[in-house]
């Protein structure tokens, strides 16, 4: 079991939890921070003094004072009123990368939350029990308000959750097949469970781990690509990434010439040509600015995933209790919208070897789009389309969300992040980019055929042969939309330890 403490979980845990079926426990120390914060929190609620969220109203109703009686409506009003998302459901990992942060936060004993809640949330984790959660209607600051309303519904018995199946069902009904009675939120309880910036890291870290994978697939398709035309590996020496000295960038032409290494087909400089094109020559630069990138966005999101972000939060057993703004999304909206630029250039770079691998003029005696008979049979012609279209549809999503801002509760908060909306975006780029990708490795398979898959490395040889088995080669013209789809399909599967044995 993976042990939480709020301030120790990291990526790679994460995509155990997500991806291993991994279970959590919280760590002894924790539940003790979470015990001392909601006994403050306790005291606070029976005393006269108000204070945001425990015994007043929320946004611009926050100078309304709550009687004491009436606190656990407020909490029960809050949840109710502020589940109303709309639009798909994110994925269940999303929302299960949901529940894990939001509990590694409400851990830290900064939330005034009682162990109840905690352990509860843990049990849904453990159980698989996923709550059904709108993708559309979070600004990215207050908290991802109403996604996290939506996750906080299961706790109370409303709510809908996926069953064993992925189907949508009521949540009660599942709880109670479980044995699991749902809890009654107390004082401050429904806040700390919506304000904080769960959801758009969730999504982020979905994001960064798709990413990263994807990252790592096209090195090994370009290098497809560079073999099936005869590119020349001089580019990839490591002299000329030393001398530039980015660290991603070295690594990058690292890993081609090993996946390279042993292929008869690639050339020296002079042997056929000078140079390449630069969407060969230049995969080290420009797939090494991507990784610069994700090392950038993973930074951001393991200090974010063990962050508080809930407001107010309680220091000194209750003696300080401050509102502030770690709700504000703000770091993750950039770190997102700096990661879909990332990959969609990947994607973009990929489309224009894709051409290469297509045009006559452009491939090496290769036949025109690959196609067994040219005029006859149109073979990838069409693909190159596809692919044109989803890096041109890339290039919209692209634009940042995190400049964009509208005033909400009565222009109380009138400054938000839409850092949801920016990862939702960066999931669309991903989800492009992967069947861009996918579409390069189908076109390097055919024409590394043509070229003489016995000549290319031995890693090479190994990739084409596992997507050979996934898409036959191109014999005459068919229904190309399925084999899109099951190529792209195993490269989605996350590996939870990617390429392990070749890195």
């Amino acid at each position: 079991m993976i042990k939480l403490t709020g301030d120790t979980l990291t990526i790679g845990e994460l995509k155990e939890i997500l991806y291993g079926d991994r279970k959590i426990k919280i760590a002894k120390e924790s539940m003790e921070k979470v015990q001392a914060s909601r006994t403050a929190v306790d005291n606070i609620a029976k005393g006269s003094e108000s204070v945001y969220g425990i015994n007043t109203g929320f946004g611009k109703f926050s100078n309304v004072k709550i009687a004491e009686e009436n606190v656990a409506d407020l909490q029960l009003n809050l949840i109710r009123s502020h589940a109303c998302g709309v639009g798909d459901p994110f994925p269940a990992v999303v929302a299960r990368a949901m529940m894990v942060l939001r509990l590694n936060a409400l851990i830290k004993g900064y939330s005034g939350i009682r162990i109840e809640v905690v352990q509860l949330l843990a049990e849904l984790i453990n159980k698989n029990i996923i709550p059904v959660i709108p993708q559309q209607g979070s600004l990215g600051a207050s908290g991802d308000l109403a996604p996290l309303a939506h996750l906080a519904l299961v706790l109370i018995g409303e709510g809908r959750v996926f069953n064993e199946s992925g189907d949508i069902v009521p949540a009660l009904g599942v709880l109670e097949d479980h044995g699991i009675k749902p809890i009654t939120l107390q004082a401050k309880e429904g806040l700390a469970l919506i304000n904080g910036t769960q959801t758009m890291t969730a999504m982020g870290v979905v994001n960064y781990i798709e990413a990263e994978q994807l990252a790592f697939d096209s090195e090994w398709i370009s290098g497809m690509t560079f073999e099936s035309l005869e590119g020349v590996t001089d580019a990839f020496l490591p002299e000329t990434h030393e001398v530039r000295g980015y660290p991603q960038q070295m690594a990058v032409a690292k890993r081609m010439l090993q996946w390279l290494e042993g292929s008869q087909l690639t050339t020296r400089q002079n042997e056929k040509r000078v140079q390449d094109a630069y969407s060969l020559r230049c995969i080290p630069q420009v797939h090494g600015a991507s990784w610069q990138v994700l090392d950038y966005v993973k930074e951001k999101l393991e200090i974010e995933i063990n962050a508080a972000t809930d407001n107010p939060l309680i220091f000194d057993n209750g003696k300080k209790v401050i509102s502030g703004g770690n709700f504000h999304g703000q770091p993750i909206a950039f770190a997102m919208d700096f990661l879909k630029v990332a990959v969609a250039e990947l994607a973009n770079i990929s489309e224009r070897r894709i051409e290469r691998l297509v045009n006559t003029q452009l491939n090496e005696d290769l036949p025109s789009f690959l196609s067994p008979e040219p005029g006859l049979q149109s073979g990838a012609m069409i693909m190159q389309y596809v692919a044109a279209s989803l890096v041109s549809e890339n290039k919209t999503l692209a634009h940042p969300a995190s400049v964009d801002s509208i005033p909400s509760s009565a222009n109380q908060e009138d400054h938000v992040s839409m850092g949801t909306i920016g990862s939702r975006h960066a999931a669309n780029i991903i989800h492009n980019s992967r069947r861009v990708l996918t579409i390069e490795a189908i076109c390097a398979m055919q024409a590394l055929e043509y070229k003489g898959v016995e000549k290319a490395s031995e890693k090479i040889r190994e990739k084409w042969t596992m997507v050979n088995k996934i898409v036959p080669s191109l014999r005459k013209d068919r229904i190309f939309h399925q084999d899109i789809d099951r190529l792209h399909d195993y490269l989605k599967e996350i590996k939870v330890q990617i390429f392990k044995e070749e890195l």
